[in-house]
């Protein structure tokens, strides 16, 4: 029989979508946008939230900060390098949060202690002395081995062992780089409970990479070892490819509870609103075939399996769609549908929309109505995606966008954008009408950056099917993303480029304030 839920062991669920997930290339995010992400994280019952790297930057302190101010529910989480200037900084941050927590990190494997230039006895001293001013600041302190999976099991017992005598109380064992195995994973973890003196006393977490496909199956095999925390990222989120996905953990444990019986404190059903929202802010849209949160995840095409779920859902389906949050049913909206009605459907999709909110959202509804005769659930996420990409004060906002292609010479555009809150218009040929766009883009605003990755997908069906453009650019080594939706390719295009460049932007300007302070 199996166990109730609150006699289960918990499983704390720290979230780093807003620090390791932002380090993605290209995921950077706005000051509001960590906001709301973090407000989401806190309402749907992840345990810690890892706001940031405080140090890293003054638009990261003040994000931080604020988030540890606005946070209801989660402890907030700062981190920090194995130096007191950073853990004082970090502390400084979250140091007004209902719960606070310092997470200090070094790199302990022979690879990291190289580039450190610290020996094995001089690295303890040094683990020794910082996770212990950051208890001497924080009752709440979490210490983590970086590149743990790659130290000598002798060498990591004997760091781990110091940073708890020094007054760790959560020790975190990370897979920096996706390289270990479940049942490596799992080794190691009951190694460290086994020889550490004091490991009962403390909180084991686990943290993996996804390079080798496993970071899911290394998180939950760590917590069938002993683990009790696991942090992950929402969609996956993370550097190369990416973490421990927030919704397959929580929904491994919750479907598989016979034979993973841990709890978590997570409502499973907001988690395809937060899904889609860090898509939008991050550039990065989920891949179809995503497990728990892909568009396909819920889908049957094959007849037999049509057959199946028609007769049973159970027979192909293992969890409820309504358990993460979609919809059992996908009402038709048109041009016909009134406000009350938008409001209705957005928030069965997981939007809670203010009123000047709903407002302007309801007149980009109704223009998409206007083209498209069936306004789908789908159209309505791409919708809403496409609002929260595109800001009133954006430096470049598309105005006016004119394509005349014929079978043969070159495409043309016509192009009006506001540059900086100038109007601006140009003409411009290209190979092909997207081409021509990008073209009079960059000459009404000349940039270096390349472009590395147009990826175009429809929405929905028909050939009245919104198209969502996804555009990676490139400057100096850094990644900037855009993405746009809407029923005209060629625009949608123009957008998602123009919201790349917006990033771009933006971050130069975030450079250059950060180059001032410090200056000053």
């Amino acid at each position: 029989m199996t166990t109730a839920t609150s006699e289960q062991d918990q499983v704390l669920i720290f979230d780093t979508t807003l620090r390791d997930g932002e380090q993605s290339p290209g995921a950077t995010m706005s000051h509001s946008e960590k906001l709301e992400i973090a407000q989401l994280l806190d309402e749907m019952g992840v345990n810690i939230i890892e706001a940031g790297f405080p140090i890293a930057s003054d638009g990261d302190f003040q994000a931080v900060r604020e988030i540890a101010r606005l946070a209801q529910r989660a402890t907030i989480c700062g981190l920090a390098r194995a130096n007191f200037t950073d853990i004082d900084r970090c502390w400084e941050a979250i140091r007004e949060a209902k719960s606070p927590r310092i997470h200090t990190f070094i790199g302990t494997s022979p690879l990291h202690r190289e580039i450190t230039k610290l020996d094995q006895d001089e690295m303890v001293q040094r683990i020794h002395d910082t996770v212990t001013h950051a208890r001497n600041l924080c009752d709440n302190v979490q210490w983590s081995p970086m590149d743990a999976t790659r130290t000598e099991r002798d060498y990591l017992c004997r760091v781990v062992e110091t940073a708890i005598k020094a007054g760790a109380t959560t020790i975190n064992i990370p897979d920096t780089v996706g390289y270990t195995y479940p049942r490596e994973s799992a080794e190691i973890i009951a190694m460290l409970r086994e020889r550490v003196p004091g490991a009962d006393a403390i909180v084991f977490a686990t943290h993996c990479h996804n390079d080798l496909g496993m970071a899911t199956a290394n998180a939950l095999a760590a917590v069938e070892a002993g683990a009790r925390q696991i942090e992950c990222t929402i969609n996956g989120l993370g550097e190369r490819a990416g973490n421990t996905a927030l919704e397959e953990v929580v929904m491994a444990l919750k479907v598989r509870n016979d034979i993973l019986p841990y709890a978590t404190s997570i409502d499973s059903t907001r988690i395809m609103n937060i899904s889609r929202m860090v898509a939008a802010v991050s550039g990065f849209p989920v891949q179809f075939n995503k497990a728990v949160v892909g568009k396909n995840a819920f889908a049957h095409e094959s007849g037999i399996h049509q057959d199946g779920v028609l007769k049973n859902a159970e027979t192909f389906e293992i969890m409820r769609p309504e358990d993460i949050g979609l919809t059992a049913t996908n009402l038709v909206m048109g041009k016909h549908s009134g406000r009350a009605a938008l409001r209705a459907k957005l928030s069965q999709l997981g939007y809670e929309l203010a009123d000047n909110q709903l407002k302007d959202v309801f007149v980009r509804f109704k223009a998409l109505a206007d083209r498209k005769k069936e306004v789908y659930d789908d159209d309505l996420v791409a919708l809403m995606q496409d609002t929260a990409a595109s800001a009133a004060d954006d430096h470049l906002q598309l105005r006016k966008l004119r394509v005349i292609c014929g079978t043969e010479g070159p495409q043309e555009a016509e192009l009006t954008m506001i540059v900086g809150g100038t109007e601006a218009s140009v003409d411009a040929t290209g190979d092909g009408p997207v081409d021509a766009t990008f073209n009079a883009v960059r000459m009404l605003f000349p940039h270096d950056a390349n472009l590395e990755l147009y990826q175009v997908h429809a929405v929905t069906e028909g050939t009245d099917a919104q198209a969502t453009v996804s555009v990676r650019l490139e400057q100096d080594g850094r990644i900037f993303t855009g993405q746009s939706s809407d029923t005209d390719t060629v625009v949608a295009s123009a957008r998602a480029y123009i919201n790349a460049l917006n990033r771009l932007v933006l971050a130069q300007a975030r450079g250059n304030a950060s180059a001032m302070i410090h200056a000053g």
